[in-house]
């Protein structure tokens, strides 16, 4: 709601709209509307169900346009399938989606209500396997391909590219560690969670070599996937002007290639890594 007032008063033509399909969401009279729920504090007097069908993606669908006030939605992404969000649910909600889900995806791109399909996961693996079902234009995938974690490069990526799919990236900084650093006394965190001691060791050890070059970290996280041809785009977390400003400063950063080289001579890079030139 909040995002359609500000977007209408922009030329429909000025920018990319995506948004997620997946949850639907049902009114709940007497819901608590002060308290956490699901991570977040909201107003809004609904609880989310997890609803990967045709219906449930075209019901999602049609209630985003509803709430952002527009008439159309650019990019549309199954939200959080994978067994990482449902667990042992994960099979039922799957098979929703490719045998059901996908279909609506698909109309609504056809149609051209939307311009491209997709997931928005945590795990490549389900990307990996949907592939298998249907023609995808991208994924958003957070946190499987930073600094610390290239093991999507030599079979995953290859594929998306083989199949045609983009790469928009969340969580570069792993959610928390790559953007801080470990000279801190901040609690350090990984994937959402403490991160753990070996972890804490790469990221003093990467962070040494952008030291030595004089490049913060966050800069270093920030561009290095960037480099990689199958990746359009990489979405840093701000949640004021302020840290917009120093996202875009991170992004403009001068690195030099020796810094890569080092690191890749260290082996804290995946050898066959891109790199920013």
């Amino acid at each position: 709601r909040r995002m359609g007032d500000q977007l209408r008063t922009l030329d429909r033509k000025d920018f990319v709209l995506s948004t997620k399909a997946g949850r639907v969401l049902d009114p709940t009279p007497g819901v608590d509307t002060k308290s956490l729920r699901h991570g977040f504090v909201s107003p809004m007097p609904f609880e989310p169900r997890y609803d990967y069908s045709y219906d449930g993606i075209m019901r999602s669908f049609e209630e985003s346009l509803q709430r952002l006030g527009l008439a159309s939605i650019d990019i549309l992404l199954a939200h959080d399938i994978g067994r990482m969000t449902h667990g042992d649910d994960n099979n039922r909600h799957f098979e929703d989606l490719v045998k059901s889900g996908y279909r609506a995806l698909d109309e609504l791109r056809s149609s051209g209500a939307i311009k491209a399909i997709g997931l928005g996961v945590n795990e490549w693996e389900v990307c990996d396997e949907v592939m298998n079902y249907g023609q995808f234009d991208a994924f958003l995938l957070a946190g499987r391909y930073t600094l610390l974690d290239q093991v999507a490069l030599n079979n995953f990526l290859p594929k998306c590219e083989k199949h045609g799919a983009s790469i928009i990236l969340g969580g570069v900084y792993n959610s928390g560690i790559l953007a801080i650093g470990t000279k801190t006394d901040a609690k350090l965190t990984y994937n959402y969670e403490p991160a753990p001691a070996e972890i804490i060791e790469k990221v003093r050890r990467i962070e040494a070599v952008c030291d030595a070059h004089d490049v913060p970290l966050a800069a270093a996280a920030l561009q290095f996937p960037m480099a990689h041809p199958i990746v359009s785009s990489v979405i840093p977390g701000v949640d004021s002007a302020d840290r917009f400003n120093q996202a875009l400063a991170l992004y403009e950063q001068d690195i030099p290639v020796q810094l890569w080289s080092d690191l890749k001579g260290e082996k804290l890079l995946e050898i066959d890594a891109p790199v920013p030139e």
